[in-house]
C-alpha cells in the first residue's frame, strides 16, 4: 500500500515518518520523499491511526486526488533542485517533464497547482532554487558561476537578479553575512508568496 504524505520533503522527515509508522506497529517496506510504501494493506482502524500519527508529527496523509497531483509536482521540483535529478534530459523543459511523469496536460497541472497553492509552478520552482543557492553559498564549496550552472540558470546575472528579488540582497552580500537565514524546504510557502 503506497501512501502520499504532505510536508515530507527532507531526509529528516522521511526518518520521522518511518519511525512513527513503525511505532504504531506497521511494517514499512519503503520510504522516500513524500511517499511511504507499507508492506501490507492497512485496515480502516490502522488507516485512521496513520492519519492521526502523521498529523501529530506535522504531516498530512493525502487522500484527495487533486492534492496528490500538486504534492507530486512539489516533490518533483524538490528532487530536481536538491537531488539534481538526472531523469530528464537537458533538452527537455520542466513542463514536458511534468507531463510525462504525471500523465496530465500541462495546462491542467499548472491550473490545479495555482488554484491549490496560490502561486505558480514557476514561482515555487524559483523559491526552491534560491533556497538551494543559499545552501550552496553557505557551504562555500562552489563559486556563484558553478551554482548558476548547476541549477540551470542561463547566467550568473539571472541567478543574482532572482536571488536579490527574493532575498533582498545579492548573493555576494549574502555570503558576507555571519548568520545566514535559511528555511527548511517545508517552510518556504511565505517566500513563494513574496515573488
Amino acid at each position: 500500500m503506497k501512501l502520499l504524505i504532505k510536508n515530507m520533503v527532507c531526509d529528516r522527515c522521511v526518518r520521522v515518518v518511518r519511525e512513527d509508522l513503525e511505532n504504531i506497529g506497521l511494517k514499512v517496506a519503503k520510504t522516500e520523499l513524500g511517499y511511504v510504501e507499507l508492506a501490507e494493506q492497512a485496515s480502516s482502524i490502522q488507516f485512521q491511526a496513520i492519519k492521526d500519527t502523521l498529523q501529530n508529527s506535522g504531516f498530512e496523509l493525502i487522500t484527495d486526488h487533486r492534492l496528490a497531483i500538486v504534492e507530486q509536482v512539489k516533490l518533483l521540483i524538490i528532487n530536481e533542485v536538491y537531488e539534481l535529478n538526472t531523469n530528464k534530459s537537458s533538452s527537455q523543459n520542466f513542463s514536458d517533464f511534468l507531463v510525462k511523469r504525471l500523465g496530465y496536460d500541462y495546462s491542467f497541472i499548472s491550473s490545479l497547482f495555482s488554484n491549490i497553492e496560490k502561486t505558480t509552478i514557476e514561482k515555487y520552482f524559483i523559491v526552491q532554487k534560491i533556497e538551494r543557492t543559499k545552501e550552496l553559498l553557505f557551504n562555500g564549496e562552489l563559486r556563484l558561476s558553478e551554482i548558476a550552472w548547476k541549477l540551470n540558470y542561463s547566467s550568473v546575472a539571472h541567478l543574482s537578479n532572482q536571488f536579490k528579488q527574493l532575498v533582498g540582497i545579492t548573493p555576494s552580500e549574502f555570503k558576507k553575512i555571519e548568520h545566514k537565514k535559511r528555511h527548511s524546504i517545508d517552510q518556504l510557502q511565505n517566500d513563494v508568496n513574496s515573488i
